[in-house]
């Protein structure tokens, strides 16, 4: 491999783009109000998630800045680009600057409330990196949060509205998979754990378990609520969904509990094909109801 290649595939390596997958978020509004027919409907929320992804990547790159010292002493994290020493901080920071203000430029020629949504989760992702990463629990609230951001920014980029209970299910989602993440990283680096992240000195294994189990209840309960009145003049056939929702969610516990996953959940998504299908077979499902069904 070239020199010029190596290079490329560390800064790719850099931006995360197995991380990508979490701005998919982007695309619920499209699906969830009937556009997804619609071609230009379709390329807003292309170009929408083609900004979250870049930045996500900035925010990626100045954290990993930030972080070095701490993901070196992480039996993962000390593999990144810049916690290795393949990349310089300031350089780092430069790219993340230059990504940053391009996303920008794009999301106000998309509209000034996608601009505001993405300007939002700078902000948002910039006071978690300084500040409320460290704090307990309101840094799991936090991260959820961001992903309740990528959600509303799909709708606001069509300008079309988005069920309340959509967000709710999604902040819940996401709280239950950054729960399952400190989860991992206190169950691994135990002892090593607070010099890692400031924020798990106040947590235990036990009490991340019963935060898991709170929040995978929510989560079905807040679901199943959103089926039965997604659309109160048809039938709720959405409520079919629901087993495969409950199901996706105990195989993730499985996987957090009995199987030691966790840590990355894009790859426990990826990687085990149970979760995979049920996914799969959720979307699938849901998209023949909504298009194919009583409208």
């Amino acid at each position: 491999m070239g020199s010029s290649s190596k290079t490329l595939l560390i800064w790719l390596t850099a931006l995360r783009p197995r991380q990508w997958i979490k701005n998919g978020l982007v695309f619920v509004g499209l699906v969830f109000s009937l556009n997804l027919t619609n071609p230009p409907a379709v390329w807003r929320a292309v170009v929408a998630f083609a900004v979250l992804c870049a930045l996500a990547s900035s925010a990626y790159l100045i954290n990993d800045a930030a972080d070095a010292p701490r993901d070196r002493l992480h039996p993962l994290k000390a593999r990144r680009p810049i916690a290795a020493g393949l990349i310089a901080p300031a350089t780092a920071v430069r790219v993340a600057g230059a990504l940053l203000l391009g996303a920008l430029a794009v999301a106000a020629a998309l509209g000034w409330g996608f601009f505001l949504v993405g300007l939002s989760y700078i902000v948002l992702t910039a006071v978690y990196t300084l500040w409320l990463k460290h704090v307990t629990i309101v840094d799991l609230f936090t991260v959820a949060t961001g992903f309740v951001l990528r959600a509303a920014a799909g709708a606001v980029v069509l300008q079309v509205l988005i069920s309340p209970w959509l967000l709710l299910c999604t902040f819940l989602g996401a709280l239950f998979i950054v729960t399952a993440k400190r989860r991992h990283e206190l169950a691994t680096l135990e002892d090593g754990a607070m010099a890692h992240r400031a924020s798990l000195s106040a947590m235990s294994v036990p009490f991340l378990d019963e935060m898991m189990l709170i929040t995978a209840a929510c989560s079905i309960v807040v679901y199943s609520l959103y089926t039965f009145s997604e659309r109160p003049d048809r039938p709720p056939l959405l409520m079919l969904t629901i087993p495969l929702v409950i199901y996706g969610i105990f195989r993730y516990l499985y996987l957090v509990r009995v199987g030691g996953l966790g840590g990355s959940p894009e790859e426990a998504l990826l990687g085990d094909r149970p979760l995979l299908i049920t996914v799969a077979l959720w979307a699938t499902l849901s998209a023949a109801i909504l298009y194919l069904g009583p409208r």
